[in-house]
């Protein structure tokens, strides 16, 4: 079950309510060469997330003789996705920023996703910011849950797989509390600015998969927790609908 957002008008600087998306779109079919893929836009924020397919599994799946497939993630940001150019490489570190969101872009799939219908079969899904205006990762992973999909029926349709491995749609979302008010989908002006900065994954049918929040100098209520998880829930229902929509054609 969604939880209602009642009382909240407040008005942004892109004139949305506290309780509305930013325009969202699913553009599948960008990356030829892929599998699937996807172009996704929440408002200015855009990510490709684009998959592929290997006839392996990684190694340490062969050592401990675990059966079925893998599902991994790698997400980057372009130079030119943020307003001062963003290095390609950086001399060699590991950018932990980057590592921490496609792991977070690898669980999130894996929740909804039957391991073991994959076969001996690794899935990567690629997602490449092309423009960031906040919630890069919570656009990577809705738009990768309709390229995995879609990879999905097309192995189906191929006969390469007996039956879809994915069991349901997921979406995730922004949520956080500006000068005090909680709002829903975060763009980067809000987000920077936010004394609570929240990040939630749900489940087709309603259930978290993964909660990122914390203040920032801040605190905030059991109350406004409730408060910005029924946003979170609304706006995994609006993405939702769009996602079902790109999905069915």
């Amino acid at each position: 079950m969604y939880a209602s957002v009642r009382g909240m008008t407040t008005k942004r600087s892109d004139g949305r309510s506290a309780a509305e998306m930013r325009t969202i779109v699913f553009r599948p079919g960008v990356a030829e060469q892929a599998l699937a893929s996807v172009l996704v836009s929440f408002g200015r924020t855009q990510v490709i997330c684009a998959v592929s397919v290997e006839d392996d599994v990684p190694g340490w799946m062969k050592v401990q003789g675990v059966s079925g497939g893998w599902l991994t993630a790698e997400y980057s940001m372009l130079p030119y996705s943020t307003i001062t150019r963003k290095k390609r490489s950086n001399g060699g570190k590991v950018d932990g920023r980057a590592v921490e969101i496609q792991r977070l872009i690898g669980r999130s799939l894996r929740a909804v996703v039957d391991l073991e219908a994959l076969g001996a079969r690794t899935v990567w899904i690629d997602c490449d910011v092309l423009q960031a205006d906040g919630g890069t990762r919570t656009a990577s992973i809705s738009g990768a849950a309709v390229a995995l999909q879609l990879a999905f029926h097309r192995l189906v349709q191929q006969g390469t797989l007996a039956r879809n491995p994915m069991r349901q749609l997921v979406s995730a979302v922004s949520v956080g509390k500006v000068d005090g008010e909680p709002l829903l989908d975060l763009c980067y002006q809000e987000d920077s600015a936010a004394e609570v900065d929240m990040n939630v994954v749900i489940t087709e049918k309603g259930e978290y998969v993964e909660l990122q929040g914390s203040g920032e100098e801040a605190t905030f209520t059991s109350e406004e927790l409730a408060q910005m998880l029924a946003l979170a829930h609304s706006g995994a229902r609006q993405i939702l609908a769009v996602q079902r929509a790109a999905v069915n054609g």
